[in-house]
């Protein structure tokens, strides 16, 4: 948390604290479940605005400083630097005021669920579409193409959203296709426990992915606008991998993975 307020602020880092509790780091769930950025991230934002706000009262208050006593609405701080909405020469770095600072400079944060998740839902969505080519004479599946467009909210860093969700993608092309676990009943062992003969998608196997997002900034699941990702991108890449191969052979497949076997 304090590395994103610095990072966030221009200051540097020995300068800010945060503090929630007696607690050496603040109090967050666990890493899982498509929550952690939904609900971590509102209450890093709201302790980054409080010491935002912080800064400029002290800003206001210093004599030395380019925005010495005007009024709090007229001052902002934005890209590293502080200054005047009004007059755009009264500006200065944000280090640099920083650095007159002999206190340490703390906000705290946090998030709480409230009323809105009665009243509305908060999950993520998409939609998957997927093309299959299967061989007329051998029965060789291949998939050329996948496209999916998802409903996340505001989106904290694309690149890694888009990562993500083709990977999801990709773990749920290996699920329908390839992943098997065989067990020996007779020792309750499975006999291809290695990836020798436990089958995964190579470079090979995955070809077109086209990953879009639906363009939503979704504050009213949270002042961040931002719900999970997550596990989104496998969900449903098995179903409709599933239903392509019915489209094209006219046979049902209900067990995974999808081997040539259940459907010539």
């Amino acid at each position: 948390m304090a590395q994103v307020a610095a990072d966030t602020l221009g200051l540097p880092l020995e300068r800010v604290r945060f503090e929630l509790g007696d607690t050496a780091f603040p109090q967050a769930p666990g890493s899982g479940g498509s929550t952690t950025a939904a609900s971590v991230g509102p209450a890093v934002q709201t302790a980054c605005s409080r010491l935002r706000e912080k800064l400029i009262v002290l800003a206001i208050g210093d004599s030395n400083s380019a925005v010495s006593g005007m009024d709090e609405h007229e001052v902002t701080i934005e890209d590293g630097w502080i200054f005047s909405q009004r007059d755009s020469s009264r500006r200065e770095p944000l280090s640099a005021f920083a650095s007159r600072q002999t206190e340490t400079l703390a906000a705290a944060g946090e998030a709480k669920p409230g009323e809105e998740q009665e009243k509305y839902a908060s999950r993520s969505f998409g939609a998957v579409f997927a093309e299959v080519r299967i061989h007329e004479f051998t029965g060789v599946l291949r998939v050329p193409r996948i496209v999916a467009a998802y409903s996340v909210g505001r989106l904290m860093n694309a690149k890694t959203a888009l990562s993500q969700l083709e990977g999801g993608i990709v773990w749920g092309v290996s699920q329908a296709l390839f992943e098997e676990s065989l067990l020996d009943k007779r020792y309750g062992r499975f006999a291809n426990g290695n990836l020798a003969e436990y089958h995964v998608p190579v470079n090979a196997d995955i070809q077109n992915i086209d990953v879009t997002f639906v363009d939503e900034n979704d504050t009213t699941f949270n002042p961040l606008g931002a719900r999970g990702i997550g596990e989104i991108g496998i969900t449903a890449v098995a179903a409709v991998l599933a239903n392509a191969v019915y489209h094209a052979t006219g046979k049902r497949v209900r067990d995974l993975p999808i081997t040539l076997d259940k459907y010539l």
